[in-house]
Order: structure tokens, then sequence, then C-alpha cells
């Protein structure tokens, strides 16, 4: 199965999933709501807590043609560079940010979004890297970020298979395969009969690959059920409270969800087992308590067995119910009292394989 250390956790189907808290924009312009959002991360149980390092200036231009215009979804009439002017992280919050989440144990790391975010983020020796979905095309960020040979979640929203393919490509022709791909749905929300849950097992199928989900839906489920197809990490954007606002507050988990997100999502992993033919640990006493073969009324030597007077019942001491038809019509070689179970020493001419 595909697994490797991701900052010194196992990834892979054997694992815990890994589950990361996206902070994005609901800081909401504070620093001190920035740093208790860490807090709470740790507190609901996340592994790692997510950055995005961009500002308006290095993700688009100041431009008000209905090309920078967002025509639908939760942003519709804004403008690009409103919206992320709104939205960024101050870069001078970013170290602050990340030693908190030090301190707490907890994993950091970010999306950049060209290259002096890259430069930016080297400097604070971040130990690892997420491509954004709408980034993954740009193969020159994705190579400048590969070439850092630091371990890459890459995010597959809106991409072809050969998109997918141009990424990797360009990640392995500077020696990085360190990667983790997150199947996506850039929509926000995403609609739950659009999310695709199926695409996990086609990613990994594909490209041989830890994969996990980037998850805008609303909710806890579709994680959960993710984790049932394969995943093996989990982001959901993370906030104090949806009703103080915020670019990406729609569709993120408060902390009392998110807390829940983390407990479900690695009680379903635990469920998952490991697929075998072999009796679980809590089933072994009750093998005793199923159906087999006993005596119903007092049988002497030499009486033939019949319906009449041996029958599959519980518990489980006697013979498989599978041999009754057998049995019966053979004769007993000793004397049975009611209640006991049949044994094959019992029976005439009789022996079995189970």
């Amino acid at each position: 199965m595909n697994e490797f250390s991701f900052l010194d956790t196992k990834i892979g189907n054997k694992y815990p999933p890994y589950i990361i808290a996206e902070l994005s924009g609901n800081h909401n312009g504070d620093l001190n709501r920035a740093l208790k959002l860490v807090e709470e991360a740790h507190k609901a149980g996340a592994n790692a807590i997510k950055l995005q390092t961009y500002t308006a200036d290095t993700i688009t231009i100041n431009h008000k043609s209905s090309d920078f215009k967002i025509s639908s979804g939760l942003w519709q009439g804004k403008f690009l560079y409103d919206l992320y002017k709104e939205a960024h992280t101050p870069w001078e919050w970013h170290e602050k940010i990340f030693k908190r989440a030090q301190e707490l144990g907890l994993d950091y790391f970010s999306s950049p979004f060209d290259n002096t975010s890259v430069d930016f983020l080297e400097k604070l020796n971040v130990p690892a890297y997420k491509v954004a979905s709408f980034e993954l095309l740009d193969l020159g960020l994705v190579e400048y970020i590969a070439r850092q040979n630091k371990p890459l979640i890459i995010s597959t929203g809106m991409a072809s298979k050969i998109e997918i393919q141009d990424a990797l490509k360009v990640c392995k022709k500077v020696n990085n395969y360190k990667i983790i791909l997150l199947h996506c749905v850039s929509g926000y929300p995403t609609p739950l009969e659009e999310i695709n849950l199926r695409m996990i097992l086609e990613l990994e199928k594909e490209f041989k690959l830890p994969v996990g989900l980037s998850d805008h839906t609303i909710g806890t489920s579709v994680p959960i059920t993710a984790i049932g197809l394969g995943a093996c990490v989990i982001e959901k954007h993370f906030t104090l409270a949806r009703k103080d606002g915020g670019p990406d507050s729609a569709f993120s988990l408060e902390p009392r969800e998110f807390s829940k997100l983390t407990s479900d999502c690695r009680n379903a992993w635990k469920s998952l087992g490991n697929g075998n033919f072999e009796r679980s640990n809590s089933e072994k006493d009750n093998i005793k308590l199923r159906r087999s073969l006993y005596a119903i009324k007092d049988i002497s030597k030499g009486d033939v067995f019949t319906n009449e007077n041996i029958k599959s019942i519980r518990p489980g001491y006697g013979l498989k119910p599978k041999f009754y038809n057998i049995i019966i019509g053979k004769k007993s070689l000793t004397s049975i009292k009611k209640g006991t179970a049949l044994k094959l020493e019992y029976i005439e001419n009789f022996s079995y394989e189970n």
C-alpha cells in the first residue's frame, strides 16, 4: 500500500488519518484570533494547521474588468483583488502562528502562491508545502516548490488526469517523490452530490500515491465516508464561530464540530480492519454460543438418528449443523443423554472435514 512519513507521521491506509485544520482567512484580520484558531485546532485533535501565503498583489492584479469579478458562488460580485486583500494572512504573522503551533506540538505548513512566498516560507524553515488546486497547472510554481525538497501535498480540484500527471512529472524531475494527493472539488461550498468520493480510489489506483480529501462540503459526513474509501489525509477549513463571518466561514467547522470530525474519522479508520477472515477477539468467546447438533431426547446405543432425537440448536459445542442430513439415518455407537452435544465418535461410519 502507498505510504511514507510526512513530518514524522506515517501516512497511509495502515495508519490513523492525518487531519489538517485549514485556517485560511478565518482570522478575520486579527492576529489574536489566528493564534486562538491554532490553540482550538490543537484541542480539537488536529495533526496540523495550514496557512495560505500570498498577498493580493502576488496572486492577481488590481483590475476592475469583468475578467477579475467573481460571477457566481459564495463570493459573487467581489473582485479578486479585494477578496484576496481581505482574506490573506499577513506575512508578519506567519512566524508567530507557526511558533504557537510548534509550542503545542502541531505540525504546520502553508500553501505558497508564487515564488516570493516560497522564498519567504523557506526563511521560516517551513517543513512542508501544499500546492493549491488553482495553482496546480502553474508548472513553474509547482517545480519551484518541489525544488525545496520538502514533502508536498497537492490538491487536485478542477484538474484533469493529464494536468495531475504534468504536475507530478515536474516534481519527479527534481527528485521530489514525497507527495500526497488530495481529491478536491473546488466548489465553495461543494454540494454533496458533486463531491465524487470514488475519485479517491481512482487517484490511488492511477498514481500509486497516498490519497486524501480536501473537503469544502457542509458538515462532517463526507470526510468520514472518505476514510472508508481509503483517504489517509483529511483537510477541512476551521473557524472559531461561523456567525463571526469571514471569507471561508460558510464551509468551515467550529471547534466542537472539528473535534467530532477528528474523533469520528479516527474511529472510522479503526473500524476498517484488515479485511481477512480471522475471528475478532471480541467474538471468539461467542463461538460456543453458535448453533450445533444436540441430542434432544435420550438415545440408546444402536438407535438411528432421526429428526425426532437430534436438532440444530444453540450452543455450539456439538458438530456443525451442516452435517445434520449426513447423520440422519446413521446409528449411534453409544448411549447419549438428552442435552448432549453430538461428537464424531458417537456416530457409526462417520468422518468429516471442517
